[in-house]
């Protein structure tokens, strides 16, 4: 690792739950890191909702559950070990007999760390790689539960299941909330349309959506048409397609912190990057 490649380069980092990690991976490199979370991860509100779908998992409910994200995974059983241990052992013993789908590397780090894998990894790390995955599997009688992406509803993929046969369950063991206050997202803002911000490196589709919530749009698409912008997978690539943002810098294939810095850093390095 070339300690100085970053130099002189100045990277806003709107990460939240690991900030510390992205940033000091940057500041490793030599970068200056404007440290900026855009959005807090906290648990649902009515934990009672969520235990009750981890009740009807557990007394084998479900044949098929898709995994949308790690963080899901994790809150799930922390919500069991905080509201009900009980009911933290029988959900896992389920977990380990249900076929496993998979959206992306996240959510089967997260088995991993349980001991167990993903029976079906999506074809790519979207919403649309689980479905072209499960598009060749039979669908039709199966129990399917489906941990969402923060409150998203996801109504494509639920829509293709119960279009496929499938009785579908939700579970949402997590909302996202404001992190920064609306003035920090601002200041931020106003200093990338100024041209001294090199790069930006979103990590979720979330931060996007909020960043475009403390507008203008003006100011948004200014200030992130006059930086470098960098997202950690397709997911997030695609929410910023979606608002007419080019995604500049993306890992090849692993869609991790250390995979997005080192894209960082192949960017700008390369002699033609601007600087700001």
């Amino acid at each position: 690792m070339d300690t100085s490649a970053l130099v002189g380069r100045t990277i806003a980092v709107p990460e939240t739950r690991e900030l510390d990690v992205f940033a000091g991976l940057l500041e490793r490199r030599g970068a200056t890191v404007l440290r900026c979370p855009l959005v807090a991860i906290r648990d649902a509100p009515h934990p009672p909702t969520v235990l009750a779908w981890m009740r009807w998992f557990a007394a084998g409910g479900c044949d098929d559950l898709i995994l949308l994200t790690g963080e899901g995974l994790r809150r799930l059983i922390a919500c069991a070990r905080r509201h009900e241990p009980a009911l933290e052992k029988p959900f896992l013993a389920q977990l380990a007999r249900v076929r496993k789908i998979t959206r992306g590397p996240k959510p089967a780090r997260a088995l991993k760390e349980l001991g167990l894998s993903a029976d079906l990894p999506a074809a790519a790390p979207t919403t649309e790689g689980v479905i072209r995955t499960l598009s060749s599997v039979e669908l039709r009688g199966r129990r399917v539960g489906v941990q969402l992406y923060g409150t998203e509803p996801n109504l494509p993929l639920v829509t293709f299941l119960q279009a496929a046969g499938a009785v579908v369950s939700t579970v949402a063991p997590y909302v996202y909330a404001d992190a920064a206050d609306d003035g920090a997202v601002r200041a931020l803002l106003d200093r990338m349309a100024s041209g001294t911000v090199d790069a930006i490196a979103f990590t979720s589709a979330s931060q996007v959506d909020r960043l475009f919530a403390c507008g203008p749009e003006e100011l948004v698409q200014r200030a992130l048409g006059r930086t470098m912008v960098a997202a950690v997978g397709p997911v997030v690539a695609a929410a910023l397609q979606a608002r007419g943002v080019r995604t500049r810098v993306m890992p090849a294939e692993s869609f991790f912190l250390k995979p997005l810095t080192s894209a960082l850093e192949a960017a700008l390095t390369d002699p033609a990057a601007p600087r700001s």
